[in-house]
C-alpha cells in the first residue's frame, strides 16, 4: 500500500510539472487555445486529492498492521 502511495504521488507531481511547463514556461496553452488546459489542471488537482486518500489509507493500514 505504501508503494502505491509513493507511485501515486510521483505521478501527480510529474503531471503538475508538465502543467506548470505548459502554462507558465512555454505558454503552450496560449499558443493553442483549442487545447483544454483547464481540464488538465483539474485532473492534476484530482490526482493530488486521490493521492491524499491513498496516503491516508496507507498510514492507517500501517498502524493497524501490528494489531493483527
Amino acid at each position: 500500500m505504501q508503494v502505491t502511495a509513493i507511485l501515486s504521488f510521483a505521478a501527480a507531481s510529474a503531471s503538475a510539472g508538465v502543467t506548470i511547463l505548459f502554462e507558465r514556461d512555454v505558454h503552450f496553452c496560449r499558443m493553442y487555445p483549442q487545447l483544454s488546459c483547464g481540464r488538465y489542471e483539474f485532473s492534476v488537482t484530482l490526482a493530488f486529492i486521490t493521492w491524499s486518500f491513498i496516503a491516508t489509507s496507507a498510514v492507517s493500514m500501517f498502524w493497524l498492521l501490528p494489531s493483527l
